[in-house]
C-alpha cells in the first residue's frame, strides 16, 4: 500500500498552528447502535487527533446534537472544515424515494444543519473536505442527488456481509491528473470504503475527479471554492500511512492561499482609500 508524506506542513508550521479547524460528525449519541457509534467514533476521534498532531486547533462539532443555528455559531471562525461520515442523508433533500435497500435511520437536524454547513463554506470559500457522508453532503447541497444504493456484489466498496468493523474493503481509485486531489495523492491512491450509496447527478459548480474500477464517483472538487469531497475514508484505521496526514496538508494550504488573497486584498482597498 502507498504511503504518504505531507511535507508541505509541519507539525511546528505557525501557519497551521493559528488555523482553526471545524471536525463536523452526525452524532454523539446513538444508544440504539452502540457498535455503529464506536467505531464512526473511533475514526472521528482519529481526524482531531491527527490534525493537533499536525498543529491545527481541532474542535469536533455533533450536529445533530447542535442543530443548524448553534453548528453555523460554533464554526464561524473556521479556518477549514472537515464534514465526516455517517447515516444516509434522507432522500427529500434530493428528491429521491424512501425504503431502498439498506436503508436506515436518518438524522433530519444533522441533515439540515450539515447541508447549510456546505453551502455557507461554498459562498464563503472556507475550505472543506467532505468525507463519505460528508462528499455527498456536498453534492446534494449544490443541487445533486445520489445513486441510493450500489449493487455491489463484488466487494469493491465494502466487503459483503460483515461486521461493522470489518465492512471497510480497499480498492484504487484513478484521479484526474492536476487536481486538488491528485496534487495530494497521486494519481492512483489506494482507499478503505465502505458504502453503499454514491454521487450521481453533479450538483452546482463541481466536477468528478475520481473514480473506482466500475465507474462509481468517489471523489469530486468545486471549481471555484477550495471544496472537495472523497467517497473513502483516509481516517480508517487501515488507511495507507500519511493519506488523512496529506488531505489536511492540501486543506491547510488552501486555507493559507485564502488568507493570503484576503489580505492582498485588504492592502488594495486600504490603498485605494488613501490613494
Amino acid at each position: 500500500m502507498t504511503s504518504y508524506r505531507a511535507t508541505s506542513i509541519r507539525p511546528s508550521d505557525p501557519t497551521v498552528a493559528s488555523m482553526r479547524l471545524a471536525v463536523v460528525e452526525v452524532t454523539r449519541h446513538r444508544p440504539h447502535a452502540p457498535e455503529y457509534h464506536a467505531y464512526v467514533d473511533d475514526m472521528n476521534s482519529r481526524v482531531q487527533a491527527t490534525a493537533e498532531a499536525a498543529g491545527w486547533q481541532a474542535t469536533r462539532f455533533a450536529a445533530g446534537d447542535l442543530g443548524t443555528d448553534e453548528l453555523l455559531r460554533l464554526t464561524d471562525d473556521a479556518d477549514a472544515i472537515v464534514v465526516l461520515g455517517g447515516e444516509d442523508l434522507s432522500p427529500r433533500h434530493y428528491g429521491g424515494a424512501t425504503g431502498y435497500p439498506g436503508e436506515g435511520r436518518h438524522d433530519p437536524v444533522a441533515d439540515e444543519a450539515q447541508l447549510a454547513l456546505v453551502r455557507r463554506a461554498v459562498a464563503r470559500r472556507t475550505p472543506l473536505l467532505g468525507v463519505c457522508r460528508g462528499h455527498q453532503l456536498i453534492n446534494v447541497a449544490l443541487g445533486g442527488d445520489l445513486v441510493q444504493h450500489l449493487d455491489d456484489h463484488d466487494g469493491v466498496h465494502r466487503t459483503p456481509d460483515a461486521p461493522v468493523d470489518q465492512l471497510m474493503h480497499p480498492h484504487a481509485v484513478g484521479l484526474e491528473p492536476g487536481s486538488r486531489l491528485a496534487r495530494a495523492l497521486g494519481t492512483e491512491p489506494v482507499v478503505q470504503s465502505a458504502h453503499h450509496q454514491a454521487v450521481g447527478r453533479l450538483g452546482q459548480g463541481l466536477r468528478v475527479v475520481g473514480r473506482a474500477s466500475d465507474g462509481t464517483v468517489e471523489a469530486v472538487e468545486h471549481d471555484s471554492a477550495p471544496v472537495v469531497g472523497v467517497q473513502w475514508h483516509p481516517e480508517d484505521k487501515g488507511a495507507p500511512a500519511g493519506q488523512l496526514e496529506a488531505l489536511l496538508a492540501s486543506l491547510a494550504a488552501s486555507g493559507e492561499a485564502g488568507r493570503l488573497a484576503s489580505s492582498a486584498g485588504s492592502r488594495t482597498d486600504e490603498e485605494a482609500l488613501v490613494a
